[in-house]
């Protein structure tokens, strides 16, 4: 499994999990609906579990990938300020560039 974080979301992500309240928390990223050939996604921030598979980013950033489904696979993390802020995530490498 590939997971890719933009820089403006690793920022963000590094803040969350520098807080007391999240130490020993690991990003957890999920398919919230699938149809089709693409999915949406969903993060959390969750406790690894032994049966969890924790893929290494290139931000030093954890990421929990919850399940196997290849529409995991290649997902991109990203952090936008404008037109609204917030997380935007993506796989690129399945085709899916964004919301419908």
């Amino acid at each position: 499994m590939n997971v890719k974080i933009t820089r403006n979301a690793a920022k963000v992500i590094q803040k969350e999990l520098a807080k007391e309240e999240n130490q020993g928390m690991v990003l957890k990223v999920f398919i919230t609906h699938s149809h089709g050939d693409h999915a949406h996604y969903g993060l959390d921030l969750a406790k690894p579990a032994d049966a969890d598979q924790i893929v290494k980013t290139d931000k030093e950033i954890d990421v929990i990938v919850e399940g196997t489904d290849p529409l995991l696979d290649g997902v991109k993390i990203d952090y936008l300020y404008f037109p609204e802020e917030g997380f935007v995530i993506t796989n690129p490498s399945k085709g899916n560039h964004g919301d419908h």
